[in-house]
């Protein structure tokens, strides 16, 4: 049943993550200029020990990415490849049965790096390259639908408004799901993103994450980007290295309405806040790590 319909078990390197799942993915950016980390993994060593400690902490997906997605200096389609692509074939090597994702919008960069043993194009750009789609169905590969509100790669939200976030955000998605299953890519290894912040303020990304069940109610597995995110500390007003609690509470919110894949910068904390809110779904004596 590989082809069945959207909503259903998501599929990946032989791993099934089906309805009420929780699955973590781990971020590794092997950039120097991370809003987060602040370049912590971009050497190979620091990112492969960052990788080891994510897998030994209950990651599902690792998740490498070589450019920021902010405002920074240029980096070429050559340079990302070079960031990414043998780190991808180290990490495969190193972990044969881990589902890896390559976090691009280029169809150059997502070509190699399936080539170099990715499993998934995360495509956080929202289709902006439109060959990437055309990749991850001729490689086999997974596929993120996105949503920016039309923003081009790497370019902040300015003064932006939308009717309903929600329904532009399931219109968009839905539509770059279909056309990626159109085009060839598997049912069951298509995702959809709501891409928190990107091309939205805080109350833009605050009414999605409360109202994510609309989302999930389209049928596609929901994947949820919140890990210390701007909207977080806005909210609550602290700074990045104090976003933590914010994140695992956003986290908690979107898995109780059914989100399936989470992008985690601490995976333990992430994996002990997931598996709770699956304990707390199963009632007293059934919680169970899911």
């Amino acid at each position: 049943m590989g082809d069945e319909a959207p909503g259903g078990t998501l599929r990946l390197r032989g791993r099934e993550f089906g309805p009420g799942s929780h699955a973590v993915m781990a971020v590794v950016n092997r950039t120097p200029d991370s809003f987060y980390d602040r370049g912590a993994t971009y050497a190979f060593g620091a990112a492969l020990e960052a990788a080891d400690a994510a897998v030994a902490h209950g990651a599902d997906i690792v998740d490498v990415g070589g450019v920021k997605a902010g405002h920074g200096p240029d980096v070429t389609v050559a340079e990302e490849i070079d960031r990414t692509a043998g780190f991808v074939a180290k990490l495969r090597s190193r972990h044969p049965g881990l589902v890896i994702s390559v976090d691009t919008w280029r169809s150059e960069v997502g070509r190699v790096c399936v080539e170099a043993g990715a499993d998934v194009i995360n495509d956080t750009w929202a289709g902006a390259d439109p060959g990437l789609a055309r990749v991850a169905a001729e490689t086999g590969a997974g596929l993120v639908c996105s949503h920016t509100g039309g923003l081009a790669p790497r370019t902040d939200p300015h003064r932006v408004h939308y009717g309903d976030v929600v329904a532009d955000v399931a219109a968009t998605v839905t539509r770059l799901a279909r056309r990626a299953v159109e085009l060839g890519v598997r049912p069951d290894r298509v995702l959809v993103d709501p891409t928190h912040d990107f091309g939205k303020n805080t109350y833009h990304s605050l009414e999605l994450t409360r109202r994510l069940g609309e989302l999930v109610a389209a049928g596609w597995p929901v994947l949820v980007a919140v890990s210390n995110k701007d909207f977080i500390g806005e909210t609550l007003d602290v700074p990045v290295e104090e976003r933590g609690p914010g994140t695992l509470a956003a986290l908690a919110v979107s898995a109780w309405q059914g989100a399936r894949v989470f992008r985690v910068h601490d995976t333990a904390a992430a994996r002990a806040a997931l598996d709770a809110v699956a304990g707390l779904r199963a009632g007293p004596g059934r919680g169970r790590r899911l």
